[in-house]
């Protein structure tokens, strides 16, 4: 971080402790809510959201912000994502960008979704960092400052580069509790929680072998479980919990 400019004793401090606290999370624990707060006061912005592109259904889900009003951010979810000019955009890019470096402050200025969403909590201008593992989408942070504060500038672009590699291994970590299972994965992790072999499986479902085995290394990946006990295991805590 040497050749990155305008950084203080506590910017260091405040990016060690997200690198530590990326290190440490357990993969259950969504990160994001967890060090956005942090973030925002490393790159000395005002407002912040994150999402994860699901393309099963062709939209952003799980998303949350810092600061901003969560009726708008509802109104995000149902209708302005649809009408978002940027973040496509954004997101072909794959690093961390400043808004304008796709869309024009003064194009900006005269969209439904500038006039509608973003003024409606105070976003003025912004810069959006899109991780990626290969082509899956392990989500986003979406950065702005208020009008009448400063533009962000290279030194939040630089910061949000050297984070990425720590956000990156966290993200991919914890990504599999945004897959969903599919209904026979969820079928055949539901029966081997019951304790049935594979064979029993093959006859309840009437499937093949093979199948079950492709179902069964499925949701075992998704879910990050390591053996059938340990799916097992998550199912019924699942079940406690829902």
């Amino acid at each position: 971080m040497a050749h990155i400019r305008d950084v203080t004793g506590e910017d260091l401090q405040i990016f060690g402790e997200i690198v530590a606290r990326l290190e440490r999370l357990d993969p259950e624990t969504d990160l994001r809510p967890a060090v956005l707060a942090d973030l925002m006061k490393l790159l000395r912005a005002d407002f912040g959201a994150s999402y994860l592109w699901r393309a099963d259904l062709g939209s952003f889900q799980h998303g949350f912000g810092f600061n901003m009003n969560p009726l708008n951010l509802k109104s995000y979810d149902e209708w302005y994502q649809f009408r978002d000019p940027m973040t496509a955009k954004l997101r072909q890019r794959r690093r961390a960008s400043f808004v304008e470096e796709v869309l024009s402050r003064r194009d900006m200025l005269r969209t439904e979704f500038y006039n509608d969403f973003l003024a409606r909590d105070g976003l003025d201008h912004g810069i959006n960092m899109y991780v990626f593992d290969g082509d899956r989408d392990l989500g986003d942070f979406r950065i702005w400052r208020a009008a009448g504060r400063p533009d962000f500038e290279r030194r939040e672009i630089d910061l949000l580069n050297a984070l990425e590699p720590f956000l990156h291994r966290a993200m991919k970590r914890g990504i599999h509790r945004f897959e969903a299972l599919t209904k026979r994965e969820s079928d055949v992790a539901v029966l081997v929680a019951r304790g049935c072999t594979d064979r029993d499986i093959a006859r309840l479902l009437n499937i093949g072998f093979a199948t079950v085995r492709t179902h069964l290394n499925n949701a075992l990946r998704k879910r990050c479980c390591a053996n059938r006990a340990e799916l097992a295991a998550y199912v019924t805590r699942e079940k406690l919990n829902g």
